[in-house]
């Protein structure tokens, strides 16, 4: 039975990756909605270059890899994130894992993550000097509330499942018609995603394998015009460098590559790099291939007994830059 779970673990991983590599590249990209779900909110996610697939993540594994959260060892992790994003939009994540009879029976989570988008002034077509009139202001709202749970089937491999009720409100459209009179029509949804993921310990030192497929759902549409919500595939290896170097106490260097495809745009190749003392300071690097202005990420986090801050630090191109704040607690 180890042997067969051993193969599978390695088999599996392995034909997503060549299934990835070798996939024909799609003829349309950029069609699917939702894309506040495809927003990385997590500091220290954002900082290794959202290549988390195979990293334990405890209560935050909801938003990537809920497997990653199978090995909890606390019987409450609660993380809290706020992202300062592009154009004034922030988006907020909270997530909350349980782990009772110390986790014999699995961990439950419970996610939630919201946006601001701020203020609009809707405008409608019109024959006047300006060429349009101004009509109600647009508040347009998004969120998504899921239920997980993750178990350890054994000491090496794990998995996770979580759906979501995922909402998005983008208020009351005003279209002007032939006979000059206003049509409104208000522009909201609610549809169901599922998200499931594995991770799998090798048993050669700390080398992990891991895979995991995000906002699977069925299509969706606001009025006539259906799409698809930004469905991802990720398989993922990571390894602490520190192996060949001899075992420290004082000092973790992790590795971590992802290879993700996505429906909404290319693939790409996430890279990251934490290097940890003593489990209380860490300093991170994050490389994403395939993004012109967002590929290089940086940042920090702090632990100190039950509590850890992360920050990560984006530089964004033409809209300057992107800073996200962690706040973690376990008990």
């Amino acid at each position: 039975m180890k042997i067969k779970n051993k193969i599978y673990g390695i088999l599996i991983p392995t034909l997503l990756l060549l299934s990835i590599l070798h996939a024909e590249v799609p003829v349309k990209l950029a069609q699917s909605g939702m894309q506040f779900l495809s927003v990385t909110s997590d500091a220290r996610a954002a900082a290794l270059g959202r290549s988390v697939t195979t990293i334990d993540m405890q209560s935050a594994a909801l938003f990537y890899n809920i497997a990653g959260m199978a090995h909890q060892n606390k019987l409450f992790d609660v993380s809290l994130s706020r992202n300062n994003w592009i154009a004034g939009i922030y988006h907020h994540t909270i997530s909350l894992s349980f782990a009772p009879a110390g986790g014999n029976y699995g961990i439950f989570g419970i996610s939630f993550l919201s946006v601001d988008y701020g203020k609009i002034q809707g405008t409608v077509h019109s024959e006047n000097e300006q060429g349009y009139l101004k009509t109600n202001i647009l508040k347009p709202t998004a969120y998504s509330i899921g239920l997980g749970y993750a178990r350890a089937l054994t000491n090496k491999f794990s998995v996770g499942g979580q759906v979501k009720i995922v909402h998005q409100n983008l208020g009351v459209s005003v279209v002007s018609i032939m006979d000059s009179s206003l049509s409104k029509t208000e522009n909201a949804i609610t549809p169901v995603a599922f998200d499931f993921g594995t991770i799998f310990r090798t048993g050669f030192k700390s080398l992990k394998f891991g895979m995991f497929v995000r906002n699977f759902s069925t299509e969706v549409k606001y009025v006539s015009e259906g799409f698809q919500m930004p469905l991802e595939f990720s398989i993922g290896v990571s390894m602490d460098a520190m192996d060949f170097l001899g075992s420290s106490e004082r000092h973790q260097v992790l590795l971590s590559v992802d290879a993700v495809h996505y429906r909404s745009h290319r693939e790409q190749l996430n890279v990251g790099v934490e290097y940890a003392f003593r489990k209380i300071v860490q300093l991170r690097f994050g490389y994403r291939s395939g993004n012109d202005e967002n590929n290089i990420n940086f940042g920090l986090g702090l632990n100190y007994l039950k509590f850890a801050i992360d920050y990560a630090y984006t530089p964004f191109g033409v809209f300057n830059t992107v800073q996200r704040f962690t706040f973690r607690f376990s008990f």
